[in-house]
């Protein structure tokens, strides 16, 4: 017997241990218990193992006192050595002749039933002789585990703290099963809605049933437990399944905890759980010396039957708060499971406080739009103030503040000689210029609402647009034919001609519908969004104190005014008082000529969607750096943080601060934001930030129930900047547009998310079929519908094309059946569809199939479809994205298809046409960028559309840059 243990502090320590303390007997001797010990450990181990001491402590205090108590504590949570005996004993005796037996082991060795054995038999309680010991698998150090590991090709163990576990307990409801398998079943269901999915394993580590008595030995065995929480069952057969799997001894394998929480091919597990334990009110049990999961569950079921549920957390994994609310969410399940209910899955949600699952954002006072109460009124504050400021720069023309605004009472005061009262919608379908931003002013002060059209968009969408917004009006220096019989055409110089001198009127109020933009629709035609002025305003209420927004800044005009993202850039400039620099098309889809346009212009704040700024990116990599850029705003679609990745290298966090946002049409361009580091960039972060000021944010399950912070569902966006809804669809902004507690209005995004405990939201894709393509919303509906209004289709799919080696970047990819007398052609079904759909939208790919495949429910089967058929008739010999060498020696003519053929990675001739072979803008920056880098003259954008095929490319260039004289 030694009187002191503290000699041991620096040997190492299991992870897995437990231990349990015993009030020793009144008048029993130390002498005795040590007799025993050493008698019995002579008996069970092995005759190598170390011997097992008694270690005594002596506390000089009785054995209620405050330090009595924290002697004992420390005691309890101190773990056995590793390379030391199976057990540690220790008595703890106080100044009152009171005494406590605490026994530490690895559970790995010593199950729970065997350490209250052990305890039974030093105190007197079992004869040592009726004791089986079965042989104990020492775990000296982590070698063996380590050398499984690489065999079976595991991930290596994570160590876990070898500070005490966090710990917290709550009420479990008891039902007539297994509490272990209630625990582990509904563990199951609230991890997978924290994570998103279908189906999650679940290690358990329980003793048999059929464990015999007064045994000592590690009889606790693993079982990885699966289970599928997509499927609607009952839950009484959901846990008998799961009960069955948990106690086929068969099943059960030897496993090390590590192990489990490193299963051969997957992930991590987060969460796993211990077996019940029965309560003993004359023993103290502490079953997690360390906590072995990063969550660690484990049912205790008291002397009246009660149950409660006791959570070890890692402290270096999970902060207490995460692990006390995991813990009530897997209790509130478990009591689900007991009500009156049909299926876990459906009584899940609901079982969630209203605190886990209040919104993000909720009670975030707006920010007030205080300069007025309309985008008009506040843009004639910023001309009276800074009259002879310049608003908007498009080439080598200029407009100041005075003259866009006078120039927009004179055409305002023409639209309301025509007819165009407050209330109506006017279409604006003008190109990229500063007529452009005169009559959208001039629109607004008539108090009317603009519906811009992009002209590039094919003639029966622009059509379409006019006819299903019932403009009054369309401002164009188009063609005028075909926009249907309620609207008629004007040119600007036509209103400008036929204007009297200008007068205000009083027009509208800030709920009033400023624009209604269309934007990809499931039905198979485009949908219009009314979005207020008071929705505008405050955004950029929200936004203008974060980013320091203000007259000396210069913005960038990057996107079609049919696009959102416009919105943000035409008015967060001129309602700042900044200045407008507008980017021609062509020059937008050159990332040269662009960042020369920055350069040039001084630009400061940049908007841009990640796939345009990906080939600026590699522009700007060659270039002088732009030195006045201070700010880059990231929307449109998602942003993947490592592509940002070149451009920090070279612009350092301090000096251009880059901001993704996210946000829907319907909630007026931007609802959250969030600064772009370094450290999203290296670990691929999804945030996107906190609600702006104003605007709330709530994640969902498929019934509308908030979701506790961490759980994966649909993001629903709230407050001020809530649009008016669909323009003439009430049935559809009905279902998209809901009411949240309290009345206030949520639009259900369709986009899936999970809000972190700081309040940031992170964006993890679609729900549905829709996708984002260079930016725009596209809904694969539309695509089809298009399709399958071609008297040749009978059958159609459309599905996205998004392959890590495409060249082309994401797209879209159709298959169609036709019907068998016709003589139709991919080629001319291409053909049609361009003449609906804009260019982003028609499918890089058509195949011709005798049949789609379907599933046993009737459903189209995705990964039954064939490969895309090529456009090309042979394939590329190139890699996709290889650039050739080229040398003095080949023609340009030779040189050029190298360029396209490792750009579309098919096969390209001289006279094919590029586009038809599957190219798109994102190709043309690519040959472009690759004909830079390898020396060969420049190509203006607008050309290659013009000629779109190598011979055209060719002709141009000699036309462009004729050979000199000398040559």
């Amino acid at each position: 017997m030694h009187q002191s243990h503290w000699g041991r502090a620096g040997l190492a320590r299991t992870s897995y241990g437990h231990a349990m303390a015993v009030r020793v007997p009144c008048g029993m001797n130390p002498e005795t218990i040590a007799a025993a010990l050493d008698t019995a450990s002579r008996c069970w181990w092995d005759p190598g193992a170390r011997p097992t001491r008694l270690w005594v402590e002596n506390v000089r205090a009785g054995s209620g006192s405050e330090e009595a108590c924290r002697r004992l504590d420390a005691e309890v949570h101190r773990p056995v050595a590793v390379d030391g005996p199976v057990i540690r004993a220790v008595l703890v005796q106080y100044a009152d002749a009171v005494a406590d037996l605490v026994v530490a082991a690895d559970r790995r060795d010593l199950d729970p039933g065997a350490l209250a054995v052990v305890c039974d038999v030093l105190l007197g309680a079992v004869d040592a002789d009726t004791v089986t010991a079965k042989p104990i698998r020492r775990h000296a150090d982590g070698r063996a585990l380590l050398a499984y590991a690489r065999r079976r090709r595991i991930a290596r163990p994570r160590r876990t703290s070898e500070g005490r576990p966090l710990h917290t307990g709550v009420p479990l409801e008891r039902g007539d099963g297994d509490v272990t398998t209630d625990v582990a079943v509904a563990a199951a269901v609230v991890t997978a809605r924290y994570d998103g999915l279908d189906s999650v394993t679940v290690p358990v580590w329980a003793t048999y049933r059929s464990r015999p008595r007064n045994v000592l030995g590690g009889s606790e065995k693993c079982v990885c437990l699966s289970i599928d929480t997509s499927r609607a069952r009952a839950s009484r057969d959901l846990l008998d399944e799961a009960d069955g799997v948990l106690h086929q001894e068969d099943r059960r394998r030897p496993l090390d905890i590590a192990e489990a929480c490193h299963p051969a091919g997957r992930a991590a597990t987060q969460v796993g759980v211990l077996g019940t334990v029965l309560y003993d009110p004359a023993r103290t049990y502490l079953p997690c010396q360390s906590a072995p999961f990063p969550i660690t569950l484990l049912p205790v079921v008291g002397t009246d039957g009660q149950a409660t549920l006791e959570v070890y957390a890692d402290p270096a994994a999970v902060d207490e708060h995460v692990a006390a609310r995991f813990g009530r969410q897997v209790a509130q399940v478990v009591h689900s499971f007991h009500g009156p209910t049909t299926g876990a899955r459906q009584r899940m949600p609901s079982a969630f406080t209203d605190e886990d699952a209040s919104s993000v954002g909720v009670g975030v006072r707006a920010a007030a739009a205080t300069l007025g109460s309309r985008i008009e009124d506040v843009f004639a504050m910023r001309a009276r103030a800074r009259p002879d400021a310049v608003a908007v720069t498009h080439g080598r023309r200029t407009v100041t503040y005075s003259e866009l605004d006078e120039q927009s009472r004179w055409v305002a005061r023409a639209l309301r000689e025509r007819g165009v009262a407050p209330g109506d919608r006017v279409g604006i379908c003008l190109d990229r210029s500063i007529d452009l931003i005169v009559t959208m002013l001039a629109v607004l002060r008539v108090g009317a609402a603009f519906v811009p059209m992009d002209v590039r968009h094919p003639p029966d969408r622009l059509a379409y647009t006019a006819s299903d917004a019932r403009v009054r009006l369309v401002v164009t220096d188009i063609d005028a034919r075909g926009w249907g019989e309620s609207a008629s055409a004007v040119t600007l110089q036509e209103l400008e001609m036929s204007a009297f001198p200008a007068t205000d009127v009083a027009v509208g109020v800030s709920a009033a519908p400023a624009y209604v933009i269309y934007t990809s629709g499931s039905t198979g035609r485009p949908k219009g969004i009314a979005v207020p002025h008071g929705a505008v305003l405050t955004l950029l209420a929200a936004t203008a104190d974060e980013f320091a927004l203000g007259s000396d800044d210069v913005w960038s005009m990057f996107h079609s005014p049919a696009f959102d993202f416009s919105v943000w850039e035409i008015w967060g400039a001129l309602l700042t008082g900044a200045r407008l620099v507008i980017v021609p098309y062509w020059i937008s889809r050159s990332p040269v000529e662009f960042h020369t346009l920055l350069a040039e212009e001084h630009v400061t704040v940049l908007s841009q969607t990640p796939s345009a700024f990906v080939p600026l990116v590699a522009a700007d990599q060659d270039l002088a750096p732009l030195d006045s850029l201070r700010l880059v705003v990231f929307g449109g679609e998602t942003l993947e943080p490592r592509v940002v990745l070149p451009w920090l290298d070279r612009y350092p966090e301090s000096s251009c601060r880059l901001v993704n946002m996210y946000g829907t049409t319907e909630s007026t361009v931007h609802a959250t934001a969030h600064t772009v580091t370094r450290r999203d960039a290296l670990t691929d972060s999804k945030t996107v930030g906190k609600p702006l000021p104003g605007w709330e944010i709530q994640v969902t399950d498929e019934y509308g129930r908030p979701l506790p912070g961490g759980m994966a569902g649909e993001i629903y966006i709230g407050g001020v900047g809530v649009s008016l809804g669909y323009l003439n669809r009430p049935a559809m902004t009905a279902g998209r547009f809901v009411a949240a507690l309290g009345g206030r209005r949520r639009y259900r995004t369709g986009d899936r998310g999970r809000m972190r405990d700081d309040g940031a939201l992170e964006h993890l894709g679609r729900l549905d079929a829709q996708v984002q393509i260079r930016g725009f919303r596209v809904e694969l509906g539309e695509v089809r519908a298009v399709l399958l209004d071609d008297p040749a289709v009978t059958a159609a799919a459309v599905v996205p094309s998004g392959r890590p080696d495409d060249p082309s970047g994401l797209a879209i990819d159709a298959y169609v059946v036709l019907t068998k007398e016709d003589s139709t052609t991919v080629p001319m079904l291409r053909r049609r569809a361009a003449r609906f759909l804009p260019d982003h939208m028609v499918p890089r790919t058509i195949t011709v199939v005798d049949a789609l495949p379907l599933t046993v429910n009737g459903k189209l089967d995705v990964t039954r479809l064939p490969e895309p058929t090529p456009p090309a008739r042979r394939p590329s010999v190139r890699a996709p994205n290889e650039v050739p060498e080229i040398s003095e020696a080949r023609s340009t003519e030779a040189s050029l298809v190298d360029i396209w053929e490792s750009v579309l990675g098919v096969a390209v001739s001289p006279d094919d046409n590029l586009f038809e072979l599957g190219g798109n803008s994102l190709c043309a920056i690519k040959a472009d960028n690759m004909m830079r880098r390898l020396g060969l003259p420049a190509l203006p954008m607008r050309e290659l559309y013009r000629h779109p095929s190598i011979r055209g490319i060719c002709d141009t260039l000699a036309r462009l840059y004729p050979p000199r004289p000398d040559t």
